[in-house]
């Protein structure tokens, strides 16, 4: 199947799963998570209407900033060390993986500098992961709270890289988890008219995380198919 294909399989599922729970299509982004794809391939993916693609390193977001047309949203959703933020910070429309308050003070004096608001997400490891980043979840609250009182940046919602599994259905109660988190944080925010965002969900579990609630979905695979990392930074 060509990627255009792909993007409408997906879209397709995307569709079923939020008719299954009710929701509106228009509530879920789906993010094409190019991480070790070529510039051609992300330019077919855009043919086929993507407008917001993930990348997980700095070096690539820089090599593909200028080759690729400039209403591409670009989402960093991988580690980002404080050192690379001054590189992207006038490049990302949003950094889905802030999870200590150096990372955010970094982004802060970044985007103060820049003179833009950068829109962040804080990482959360759900599933305790020792193999992943992301603060812990007795951690969300006081890092949300950190990270708001920040000039130039936005705190959006929360994002989660759940387990590999083959079977989707294991991951859903840390779909739940975060979404029981966002809901709580959204009944106390004095202006709750924007909704809290949810980035969970990958090739082999999006559905699942949209049934839950999740706003950005980052489907890598399922669109450019298997990587090849013996080439990438």
């Amino acid at each position: 199947m060509s990627i255009a294909d792909n993007i409408a399989s997906v879209r397709t599922r995307i569709s079923d799963a939020c008719s299954r729970s009710g929701r509106d299509i228009s509530e879920v982004t789906l993010i094409a998570v190019s991480k070790t794809k070529p510039v051609e391939m992300l330019r077919d993916a855009y043919d086929a209407g993507c407008r917001d693609f993930g990348e997980n390193k700095v070096q690539e977001i820089m090599d593909k900033y200028d080759k690729l047309p400039d209403d591409i949203r670009w989402h960093m959703i991988g580690h980002l060390q404080t050192n690379k933020v001054k590189y992207i910070i006038d490049k990302v429309y949003m950094i889905h993986s802030v999870d200590t308050p150096k990372l955010a003070d970094m982004i802060s004096k970044e985007a103060v500098k820049h003179g833009v608001t950068m829109k962040i997400l804080l990482e959360v490891n759900v599933a305790d992961e020792e193999s992943k980043f992301g603060t812990s979840v007795d951690g969300i609250r006081e890092l949300w709270e950190y990270a708001s009182s920040l000039p130039g940046i936005e705190v959006c919602g929360l994002m989660t890289v759940a387990p590999y599994t083959d079977d989707p259905e294991t991951n859903r109660q840390y779909f739940v988890v975060l979404n029981d988190f966002a809901v709580d944080i959204s009944r106390e925010r004095s202006d709750n008219s924007i909704g809290i965002q949810l980035s969970m969900g990958m090739t082999g579990d999006y559905e699942v995380a949209i049934e839950e609630g999740a706003t950005f979905v980052r489907v890598g695979t399922g669109i450019f198919g298997e990587r090849d990392y013996s080439s990438s930074k």
